[in-house]
């Protein structure tokens, strides 16, 4: 019986439904997560009567057939890249992104990745790194005279030196933004990478044209939002249940198969 696979295939759809659904929940208090979001395919159709053929030797059509499909798969995990909430902290190495734009991380590898999480600290030689270390670009070094970080919304750094009343300017930061945010690969440690889907990235400074600003003292939060991932998960765990239930009417069916007489 075609509904045993079919079911099977339903079921498999959905644990990896709940499987992306437990990730946004998990991750709901990660700085900068964008949630996840499954989407599915239907399968290969049977045509038992194909719509379209001829039913008589008058030219008489069949006007819908009898197609039967095999079930379901996964065709991708969309990951929905909208704007999280702005929490403010007032730690001046804590950035955020109002709009669009990643931040740039050199990798220990040499190559670029891009991430929202913009919850920065110094490194040892007073460079701008993420909590692993890894460098922000552009490079900026922060004296180890400074006595205040100041970065406004165009990405411009600040620092106030001992013993002087004006302040000097030590970089610029900037932002990229990519043709299809959705095309990124994630990498875990809130980084992603560019990818032949997502498009190559435009580099320019925050507040541009078609780049968000940069609002300092302030993290993006998650975008994921728990009553709509445990609603989720509710109707994943029923579609689950449903999918079980004609595999077991198949199974009962087959028995009444097996035992006539």
């Amino acid at each position: 019986m075609r509904s045993l696979s079919i079911g099977a295939t339903g079921m498999l759809a959905q644990q990896t439904n709940v499987d992306v659904i437990s990730n946004n929940i998990a991750n709901m208090n990660t700085t900068g997560f964008k949630r996840g979001r499954a989407e599915f395919n239907d399968l290969l159709y049977q045509d038992l009567r194909r719509v379209g053929s001829a039913s008589s030797d008058t030219g008489t059509i069949v006007p819908s057939g009898v197609q039967i499909g095999l079930g379901v798969r996964t065709a991708a995990v969309y990951r929905i890249h909208e704007q999280g909430n702005l929490e403010i902290t007032d730690n001046s190495l804590d950035l955020a992104v109002n709009g669009r734009g990643y931040f740039q991380v050199e990798q220990p590898n040499g190559e670029t990745a891009y991430t929202r999480a913009g919850s920065f600290q110094l490194s040892p030689d007073g460079d701008i790194v993420t909590p692993d270390g890894f460098m922000v670009e552009p490079g900026i070094n922060i004296p180890a005279e400074s006595t205040a970080i100041s970065i406004n919304e165009n990405g411009e750094v600040w620092v106030k030196l001992d013993g002087q009343v004006a302040p000097q300017q030590v970089g610029q930061l900037e932002l990229a933004v990519f043709p299809n945010d959705a095309g990124l690969e994630a990498m875990g440690q809130n980084l992603f990478v560019e990818t032949p889907a997502s498009g190559a990235p435009q580099v320019a400074a925050p507040g541009e044209e078609g780049f968000g600003s940069m609002v300092q003292g302030a993290l993006e939060t998650s975008n994921v939002d728990a009553v709509q991932e445990i609603t989720n998960l509710i109707t994943a765990q029923r579609a689950y249940e449903m999918n079980s239930k004609s595999i077991q009417a198949s199974d009962e069916m087959l028995r009444s198969v097996t035992q006539l007489r």
